[in-house]
């Protein structure tokens, strides 16, 4: 059974958060029959008509009341930056006036151009995040609010808006990019009854159909959630923001770690490997002098060999007002070596989006501070002029 949506108060509910069970619920306690629900979705997902005015065969009455009973425009497109990499963020406002990021990373692919390489696109599950990881600018301003369903599934809707701009799609294509990670602001498993609703959508066949095996869900820990999406019979995948092999590193910088160590972490972990059959991520963010000593090179090796894991080693993306700094390539280097070497499968992935900030919060966190300053001007400039 799906979670109820979790709309804000007095608001419109989102029809991207509705699924065709929820959605046919809505339309024969109007009085519809039953079918146009499907009709609706299929305009919605498979045609990407997002205007209740376009879509032609359902009658003008019900077009009406489409417009008039749910929000079809939940994200609004605020800025697009794009770096040398041509990696792209979208900074998205939302109904509340709070801002949001989803990221395109794109991998080239020998032999096609830009527009026709692999797409990963990382979505954000919560309005900042209260879990306080001290490397990440996600947390900096805090926790404001977790994301409905339908604003989760509005990211993907947008990008494919803009990236089937981009380039004409394929009739058989009804996403326009190849995976979704879900590592963006916020801690996914923290919302996790919108998370789950909103992956259901888009992997339904009446949504974007898009493959389980295509979503990794990405978690700072929260054991009792992971056993949780351990019994989901969708075979979604996970990945593990580690970034620590010992409870005394890891707590250091990731505050969850007190609540769910190392201890009770792994077997959670090992049960969602052995459940799905399938090998997790371990993620590694490469900190100097923090976590990048042979030391604990060798401690990952242990847990990542005890889970037949792979280990995905980034190195750190600089944050403006964080202490933190990247090891030299010779270290990196070094690390991910005693992995490979222990016979552990790990990457060694140079970041994307340094030159935009493409870091978890970071391009948000500006305008943020953009906007407070400019409206603070705007008062005292007020003030000023009053007391003339």
């Amino acid at each position: 059974m799906l979670p109820a949506m979790t709309p804000a108060a007095e608001a419109k509910p989102i029809l991207y958060g509705e699924t065709l069970e929820s959605l046919t619920e809505r339309l024969v306690a109007h009085g519809e029959p039953a079918f146009r629900a499907k009709q609706i979705l299929e305009w919605v997902y498979k045609k990407r008509v997002l205007d209740p005015a376009a879509m032609s065969n359902l009658p003008a009455p019900l077009r009406a009341w489409l417009t008039e009973t749910f929000a079809f425009a939940p994200a609004k497109l605020v800025i697009t930056k794009t770096s040398s990499d041509v990696t792209d963020k979208l900074l998205l406002e939302l109904r509340d006036g709070a801002l949001i990021e989803t990221v395109v990373i794109r991998a080239p692919m020998d032999g096609v151009g830009a527009d026709r390489s692999r797409k990963t696109i990382c979505i954000s599950t919560q309005v900042g995040c209260a879990y306080g990881c001290r490397f990440c600018a996600s947390g900096l301003a805090g926790w404001k609010r977790d994301l409905e369903a339908g604003e989760i599934v509005a990211q993907l809707l947008e990008v494919c808006k803009q990236e089937d701009a981009r380039t004409p799609r394929a009739k058989s294509e009804l996403a326009s990019f190849d995976n979704i990670v879900v590592m963006g602001m916020g801690e996914p498993l923290s919302n996790y009854d919108n998370l789950l609703r909103a992956l259901h959508i888009l992997n339904a066949e009446w949504g974007l159909h898009f493959g389980a095996r295509r979503v990794t869900i990405s978690t700072s820990g929260l054991a009792p959630e992971i056993l949780r999406l351990a019994d989901e019979q969708v075979g979604y995948r996970l990945a593990i923001s580690l970034h620590g092999a010992t409870d005394e590193v890891r707590t250091q910088i990731m505050p969850i770690n007190r609540k769910y160590p190392l201890a009770e972490l792994i077997p959670a972990v090992r049960t969602f490997s052995e459940k799905h059959g399938r090998m997790v991520t371990l993620e590694f963010i490469l900190i100097a002098d923090i976590n990048d000593s042979p030391e604990q090179a060798y401690e990952l090796l242990k847990i990542a060999s005890d889970l037949h894991a792979h280990v995905n080693l980034i190195p750190y993306n600089t944050v403006e007002g964080l202490p933190w700094k990247r090891p030299s390539i010779e270290r990196q280097d070094d690390f991910v070596e005693i992995l490979r070497r222990g016979g552990v499968s790990a990457t060694l992935r140079r970041e994307k989006g340094h030159d935009i900030a493409a870091a978890c919060g970071q391009l948000r966190l500006k305008t943020e501070e953009s906007r407070a300053a400019a409206k603070a001007k705007q008062i005292s400039e007020s003030v000023a002029s009053a007391a003339k």
